[in-house]
């Protein structure tokens, strides 16, 4: 009898550990002017089952748009995007039950922040309206200083309405951490900035840039697996180009795009990224499209394309896909849901699950450990 109640102990503490195994923090930002929301939520994802569970949200914090979590897990940065007073906020962060505590936050010296990155030493910002980037160090206690340097774009597009000057729309750590890619939707360019942590003054300094197809609008990328390349989707004709990567160096070598053959409406490219076994790409398009672009990635780090797939909502601003890869999910702004996809991990196809989450203006998703 206590041999058969030992082993169902061990099965029981086994599957016990399994389960939390599966189980990941959704960290959700938002929009907070369109409709009732209290910012940041924090959810209990399932990798095994795609399930779900509310667990926490801030109260009061204005239009987190998009959010960074410190690499010990302790702390999450947000820009707070409203136009000529945002703000970037640093909030102490308990994985466990998903509490969120303001620490402190700083003005983000450039209008309508859009994206921020971390590391050890310094928060990030890249800064749409303002056409700049901001660095801001962090302190022992999460909290954040001020801005410690500005780095200012200049130029425009051909594109009138959206290029009539810099609009920095992303910053991306290299995977040594040596470099700092910005895209500027504004004058179609890519930055190189070599990246100094522990400067007091020149944090970034510039290394390179390059230019892209003019009026295509550069705003998101993503580095290959390996590190080798990086892929750049274009917001404002869908376009995705291929580079090979060295040492803060792109070179062009292949270009493609997000939409299907034939298409005709309202091209809004928004966001892309990389299965975690590194075999596939996807990007997302909002405007008429409202799809996600599914491409195989080939061991010359070109691209093959496996088609579009509805997001089934409408404005698919931002995805992701949880570490496990079996699960895609979509938040799309103006439906007000998170759509969940099952991945299947040798097509790349995604299907839907049928399970939603229901919320006002998602626009950010990051995973974290439970």
């Amino acid at each position: 009898m206590k041999k058969i109640f030992s082993i169902f102990l061990i099965i029981s503490i086994t599957a016990v550990g399994q389960a939390q195994k599966n189980k990941q923090n959704l960290i959700i930002g938002t929009y907070t002017n369109k409709c009732e929301s209290k910012g940041i939520y924090v959810y209990d994802f399932d990798s095994n089952t795609g399930s779900f569970n509310f667990k926490n949200a801030t109260e009061n914090v204005i239009n987190p748009s998009y959010l960074t979590v410190s690499k010990n897990n302790n702390f999450i940065y947000s820009v707070n995007e409203n136009g000529a007073e945002s703000t970037v906020s640093s909030f102490g962060y308990n994985s466990s039950n998903g509490k969120l505590n303001l620490i402190n936050k700083q003005s983000s010296k450039g209008a309508d922040p859009c994206y921020i990155i971390n590391d050890d030493k310094n928060v990030i910002v890249a800064n749409y309206s303002g056409g700049n980037i901001s660095i801001f160090r962090k302190n022992p206690d999460g909290s954040i200083s001020e801005a410690k340097q500005v780095v200012q774009h200049f130029g425009k597009g051909t594109n009138t309405k959206r290029q009539e000057g810099p609009h920095v729309h992303m910053v991306h750590f290299s995977p040594d951490k040596k470099f700092v890619l910005s895209n500027d939707l504004g004058n179609d360019k890519v930055y190189s900035y070599q990246y100094n942590p522990n400067s007091s003054n020149e944090i970034l300094k510039i290394k390179d840039s390059v230019s892209v197809k003019a009026g295509s609008g550069p705003r998101h990328l993503t580095f290959s697996k390996d590190g080798k390349y990086v892929y750049l989707l274009q917001e404002l004709d869908g376009s995705l180009t291929v580079f090979s990567y060295s040492n803060g160096i792109l070179k062009k070598i292949e270009e493609t795009t997000i939409l299907a053959k034939g298409f005709k409406g309202d091209t809004s490219s928004a966001d892309i990224h990389i299965s975690p076994d590194g075999k596939f790409l996807y990007a997302s398009n909002r405007g008429t499209a409202n799809t996600i672009s599914i491409f195989k990635i080939l061991k010359n780090g070109k691209l093959e394309s496996r088609g579009q797939t509805s997001t089934l909502g409408k404005g698919p601003r931002n995805f992701a896909i949880d570490a496990s890869g079996n699960f895609l999910l979509v938040a799309h702004q103006y439906t007000n849901d998170i759509v969940i996809f099952k991945r299947n991990k040798t097509t790349g196809a995604i299907t839907d699950t049928g399970k939603r989450i229901a919320l006002c203006s998602p626009v950010c998703l990051v995973f974290t450990k439970n």
